[in-house]
Parts: C-alpha cells; sequence; structure tokens
C-alpha cells in the first residue's frame, strides 16, 4: 500500500500520471517509467557543450522567435534565459518531489531563508539577516511592491540607462515614471555621467541600480556605488539595488553587493533585490527575495508585499542554493569563454560591429552603428512609420534584418531606454557552437549587406 504522507525518497513514479509534466524537461515524447525512476537519480555531470534542443517547448528564447520571424532562425539569443539543463541537483529534487502527487498550498520551510542567508555570505561575502529576508514571486512583483510603498503615482523613479527594458513595464504597472540618466560611452565601457545624475536625482523618491548592469555588463566598482550611495542618501533618494545577475561573474571581474559597502548609512538606505532565476535557468518557477538592513523601509515594503509561491519554485531553488555551488563553477568560466569569442570574432571578422567582452552577465550589448547605415535602416524605418499606424526604430530593421539574413535572433537596442540606439543585445548563453554559428552567419551576413 502507498504511504501518503511525506515527501522524502521513494520510488518514482509508479503510474504514467507525471509523464506528460516530467516531459517537459527537454523530452520530446512522454518518458518510460524507468527513464523517470532515472530522472530522479541524475547523476552530477556538467556538459555545456551538450546538443540540447529546447525547439518545441514553448520556449520564448527559440518558439517565440521563430513565431514571430520565420522559421530561418538558427540561433535564439534575445530573451535572458540559458539553453543548458538545469543543474543535477534541481532535476533530482524536482523528481523527487513529483512522486507525491498532490499539489496543495506549500508550507515554506525555514531551511528555504536558511539557505540564502548561507548563499549570500559564502557566494558574495554579505551577512544578512534572516529576519530581514522577504520572499516574493519575483524581482518584477518585488520591485512593484517596493514602487507601491516608496514612489506614489506618477513621480518618477531614475536611472542609469540603457538599462533592462523590462524595468520600463514593471514602472507602468505601477503607475511611475522612468526618469533617465544617459551613461557615457568610451572605448565599449559605460560610466555614470555624474554631472546629469546630480540634475536628475532632486526629481526621483527611488533611485534602481541594476548591478550588475543589464545590457551593458558593468560589474560597478566600490568606489561608484558609494558616491552612488552617498548622493542618493544625502538627496533622500532611497535605492533599490537590482542584483539578479550578481552570481553571473566570470573569473577575471568582480560583483559588489550594494550590501557589502562600508558606509553603514549607506546601506541602511537601500533594499537589494535578489534571485537565483538567471544563476540556475529558473524564470519559469517564479521565486526572488528581497532584504534590507534598514527595518523601516522593510516595514513599508512588506505592507505592500503578497508572495504566492509555487510548490516546484521553492523545492527547485532551495536544492540550487544547498548543491548547485560546483555547477555554477564550473558554468562561470564557459560563460567568460563565450564572451571571449564573440568579442575576437566581432573584431576580426565583423567590423560593421563592435563589442567588447562584458565584466557581467551572460549578455552581449552589440554596437550595431555602422550595420544600420550600411543597410539603411533608419530610411527604412522613417519609411515603414510614413505608411502605418506605429513607429519603426532603426534598432527594429536591423533586428529584423539578422533574422532574415544571419539567421540569429537579438534583443533590439531602442527597448533599453535612452542611450540603446544603435545596440542589440545578444545572449551568449548556450553551447559554444553555436555562439561559432551565430557569429559566422553574422559575419556572412555583414559581408553581402
Amino acid at each position: 500500500m502507498r504511504h501518503d504522507t511525506g515527501i522524502g525518497r521513494r520510488t518514482f513514479l509508479e503510474g504514467a500520471g507525471l509523464a506528460a509534466l516530467l516531459g517537459a524537461v527537454g523530452a520530446k515524447s512522454p518518458l518510460s517509467a524507468s527513464s523517470l525512476r532515472q530522472l530522479a537519480q541524475v547523476p552530477d555531470h556538467f556538459d555545456f557543450d551538450e546538443i540540447y534542443d529546447r525547439s518545441g517547448t514553448l520556449s520564448t528564447k527559440w518558439d517565440g522567435a521563430r513565431r514571430t520571424f520565420g522559421p530561418q532562425v538558427e540561433v535564439g539569443m534575445g530573451i535572458a534565459d540559458m539553453d543548458f539543463r538545469a543543474p543535477p541537483c534541481i532535476t533530482r529534487a524536482i523528481a523527487e518531489r513529483c512522486t507525491h502527487e498532490n499539489w496543495g498550498y506549500i508550507d515554506v520551510p525555514p531551511s528555504l531563508t536558511e539557505s540564502i542567508v548561507a548563499w549570500e555570505r559564502s557566494r558574495h561575502g554579505v551577512e544578512v539577516d534572516p529576519s530581514m529576508v522577504t520572499l516574493h514571486a519575483g524581482v518584477h512583483s518585488a520591485l512593484i511592491s517596493g514602487y507601491h510603498a516608496f514612489v506614489p503615482p506618477g513621480a518618477p523613479v531614475l536611472m542609469t540607462t540603457p538599462i533592462y527594458n523590462g524595468f520600463y513595464g514593471s514602472q507602468r504597472f505601477a503607475r511611475v515614471v522612468a526618469e533617465e540618466s544617459p551613461m557615457v560611452q568610451e572605448n565599449g565601457r559605460y560610466s555614470i555621467d555624474w554631472d546629469d545624475f546630480q540634475r536628475r536625482i532632486g526629481r526621483a523618491n527611488v533611485f534602481l541600480l541594476c548591478n550588475p548592469q543589464n545590457p551593458t555588463g558593468n560589474c560597478w566598482s566600490q568606489e561608484d556605488l558609494l558616491r552612488l550611495g552617498e548622493i542618493c542618501l544625502e538627496r533622500r533618494v532611497i535605492v533599490f539595488a537590482d542584483e539578479i545577475h550578481s552570481d553571473l561573474v566570470p573569473p577575471g571581474a568582480r560583483h559588489t553587493p550594494f550590501a557589502s559597502l562600508p558606509n553603514r548609512a549607506v546601506v541602511n538606505n537601500s533594499i537589494t533585490f535578489r534571485a537565483v532565476s538567471k544563476t540556475f535557468n529558473l524564470p519559469g518557477l517564479k521565486l526572488a527575495w528581497y532584504y534590507s538592513t534598514n527595518p523601516d523601509l522593510l516595514a513599508r515594503i512588506r505592507a505592500h508585499t503578497r508572495a504566492d509561491l509555487g510548490t516546484l519554485a521553492v523545492i527547485a531553488t532551495e536544492a540550487g542554493l544547498r548543491e548547485g555551488h560546483t555547477w555554477l563553477d564550473r558554468l562561470l568560466p564557459y560563460l567568460g569563454e563565450n564572451h571571449v569569442v564573440a568579442e575576437r570574432a566581432i573584431a576580426e571578422d565583423v567590423p560593421l560591429v563592435k563589442y567588447r567582452a562584458a565584466q557581467g552577465t551572460y549578455l552581449a550589448w552589440l554596437d550595431v552603428g555602422g550595420l544600420a547605415e550600411r543597410i539603411g535602416a533608419r530610411r527604412i524605418a522613417a519609411e515603414e512609420t510614413s505608411r502605418g499606424t506605429a513607429v519603426v526604430t532603426p534598432e527594429q530593421v536591423v533586428q529584423r534584418w539578422l533574422a532574415e539574413r544571419a539567421r540569429i535572433a537579438v534583443s533590439p537596442g531602442h527597448t533599453f531606454g535612452v542611450g540603446g540606439a544603435d545596440h542589440m543585445r545578444m545572449n551568449l548563453a548556450t553551447r559554444r557552437a553555436l555562439v561559432r554559428q551565430a557569429m559566422d552567419n553574422l559575419a556572412e551576413a555583414a559581408a553581402r549587406a
């Protein structure tokens, strides 16, 4: 007789009820019972060069790109998720939990918060008080809670741009306004325009820091972060530090958490927003957290927080935090080399495009101004805008051209705010053979432009 209480290790899936559910983990047909048992015991083997096809799995990055641009797209490099298998520890944990075929409300265990605290300490050297950690269903929804707490409708949130395009959607939802301070670019590296930042900061209630910066790849120095924090403290502007990419910094670069700054008053004027959804490629499971050293700030944002967490999100996140260190340690140099491969290939073979390897994230911020000029993107955009009802940007023209001619899908720079013109964001979190294929396709298409 089957024992129905508890969710410990047991024979995996006696019936076929979960075959369809777990078949979505990369499989193209329902798995056999024996295969499902093996899935629950998947070994710790990491092969980031493995051919792992995500087509036909409702992947936004792949299926969505082909639905938008056509079946000729060979390499999906748009939305920011990874093409690798999940860490084996996460697959094992999900498979084991699925042996309990009931999906009622989950009593989130204290061990999840303990795992978060241990991760922040071991990976980033930050001591976080467990009582100051609040779980949420995602960084976007957590930021919206913060806007509701600290920013009146119609008031501005300051950001240094270009910046992650999803922030604009969250701000529109919260009925706040983006105040953009364009960064300065020199030799492919971005820095803060301090004079402009000082001019704009007085209009804002919150400064939204992206650290590391998406899409530029900046890993902000302690000096820069202190200066930002001191300005915000002086002007009574709260810092929201989005550090969702903080775990994805390849060897040779360094992430400085805002909460690690030596000025305690600056740190007390901030809330840090975190997740391992980028770290372990779990964005489809929806779990994040925020923390602060300031109980007054926490009380205000918590009053606007409701997090209904999914069971598998809790299980997967804790498994990654507890057992995913080795997988991540092997992933980071692989991602770093992908940046180098792309930088070298573009410098050698694609003179119309410029790229300097990012310090952090797995995202490449490409300067495509030369390519846009060569293909007449501005003229085409103006003509299409005059004939239609919507504004067409030169970046959309380049995006479409790359999908049709180079057979790669990337994200258009204009969506990343002021400073995004003449740029594309390319996701390099895929096997190296696909990065090289994308570079070859880009070089061939650009040579024929």
